[in-house]
């Protein structure tokens, strides 16, 4: 018997799902903080992608795409979303707003469809970013001078750069329409590790790795196997999948989630604090995002 399936054209099982991933993905936040404090953040990223390499790629089957495809999303995944996320939460930045400002990969990722897969924007497209662009610009504004509420406006820069990279994935995703989403996941790890351990060395240093290495500590782990088999296999080989399946436009709308998740759960494991003008900047990137998705939809109907 076939699942039944409602007007957003996803079954019961689909949408069960990915609320799951938005939850895993939302206390995923929270999991980077622990494990930047024990693990050098691009040194934690590298192993991230190690992990989810190996042995994976022993029994899933390399999907029918180019090398230079899976490269590219590996890369765009591995080294630029969580290469400047790891460091930007490594360094200070709140895991909960964090979490909120990730989400303009969907303005991102509607432009980099525009100009690479000609797909159009429209007027309530550019409002919705010109709404969320103020709330951002707000929330590098707000809280100065407190440190409990600040976010400094060079992290915020890294985290806006996180979500370009993830809207880059997503549009090399969407440009292999047979791919299946796990082999994708998997098979794409292998570019990530090497740049991202050179990238190491570089700014974290040796000592910094053997000494994380050497006093590797049980909840570091725990953190570790949470990002690679929840938050890299389960979750994106599940995103990249539904993302293949039905498109980026029909599925970027379930990322409003994983803040409303992040927030949650970093206010009451983390305890952080948000400010007034950063709850009213918060608002207005929602808002931006609700234009940018539905008010087309709306208009149709």
């Amino acid at each position: 018997m076939s699942q039944q399936t409602g007007r957003s054209g996803f079954t019961a099982k689909t949408l069960l799902t990915i609320l799951a991933v938005m939850a895993v993905w939302g206390f995923n936040f929270i999991v980077i903080k622990v494990g930047v404090s024990g693990v050098p953040p691009l040194f934690l990223a590298a192993l991230r992608f190690v992990f989810s390499a190996f042995p994976a790629l022993l029994f899933v089957k390399k999907p029918a795409v180019s090398w230079a495809k899976l490269a590219l999303y590996g890369l765009a995944i591995g080294v630029g979303e969580f290469g400047f996320l790891f460091t930007a939460i490594k360094l200070g930045a709140p895991a909960g707003l964090s979490s909120i400002i990730l989400q303009s990969q969907a303005f991102f990722t509607a432009i980099l469809a525009a100009f690479f897969l000609k797909e159009k924007i429209r007027a309530h497209n550019w409002l919705g970013m010109l709404v969320a662009g103020a709330g951002l610009v707000l929330i590098a504004m707000a809280g100065r001078g407190n440190a409990q509420t600040a976010f400094p406006a060079t992290l915020l820069a890294m985290v806006i750069l996180a979500a370009f990279f993830w809207a880059l994935a997503n549009v090399v995703a969407r440009a292999m329409p047979k791919t299946d989403g796990l082999s994708l996941m998997v098979w794409s790890s292998v570019f990530s590790p090497i740049p991202l351990f050179l990238l190491s060395l570089a700014f974290e240093g040796w000592p910094a790795i053997v000494s994380s290495v050497e006093h590797l500590a049980p909840i570091s782990i725990g953190a570790l196997a949470y990002l690679v088999i929840l938050s890299t296999l389960f979750g994106y080989g599940v995103w990249n999948q539904v993302i293949i399946k039905n498109g980026a436009s029909k599925v970027a709308p379930f990322s409003l989630l994983v803040p409303v998740f992040g927030v949650s759960a970093s206010a009451l494991v983390l305890g952080e604090r948000i400010s007034s003008a950063q709850a009213v900047a918060t608002l207005l990137i929602f808002l931006g995002l609700a234009i940018h998705i539905f008010a087309g939809k709306i208009r149709k109907r």
